[in-house]
């Protein structure tokens, strides 16, 4: 009874989480919620990211309570904060690819200018670690800083 009751908990949070991006997300799509608009580009790319976050958490409680039922509640606190670090891969991905260190190929269109952002904002959200060894590499490659000690595990 306690799993199913940490899974419930889980669930409603990222639930609860999910809501309250997609809220600010079609804030800052359809309003003017900043007076810079690059401002509003790197909320949503934060937002996305979480969004990505939360979608990759959501997908873990579907496999490890009811197709693995191998539920531990020792993971609970990853469930609760990596939706945070997801926001926090997305703020990333959108300072990379604005200094011009991550570059997209894809053809330029007046529309779709804002959707390589939001792509990788997506990826960096939803594979973390990933995305944080893609950047370790750009930075040894670029200024010779070693990847750190967590990376090599």
């Amino acid at each position: 009874m306690k799993k199913t009751f940490t899974v419930i908990i889980a669930i409603l949070y990222l639930l609860g989480l999910l809501i309250t991006y997609t809220i600010f997300g079609y804030k800052l799509l359809y309003e003017t919620v900043f007076p810079k608009e690059d401002f509003n580009l790197l909320f949503e790319c934060v937002t996305i990211g979480g969004i990505g976050g939360i979608l990759y958490c959501l997908r873990g409680v579907y496999l490890n309570f009811c197709v693995k039922k191998n539920w531990d509640n020792d993971w609970i606190v990853w469930y609760l904060v990596r939706p945070i670090v997801s926001l926090i891969s997305g703020g990333v991905s959108y300072l990379f690819l604005k200094a011009g260190l991550l570059v997209l190929e894809a053809k330029k269109e007046t529309d779709a200018s804002n959707l390589g952002f939001f792509a990788l904002a997506f990826i960096a959200g939803l594979n973390v670690d990933k995305f944080i060894a893609k950047i370790e590499e750009l930075a040894k490659a670029t200024w010779g800083i070693e990847k750190s000690r967590s990376s090599d595990n």
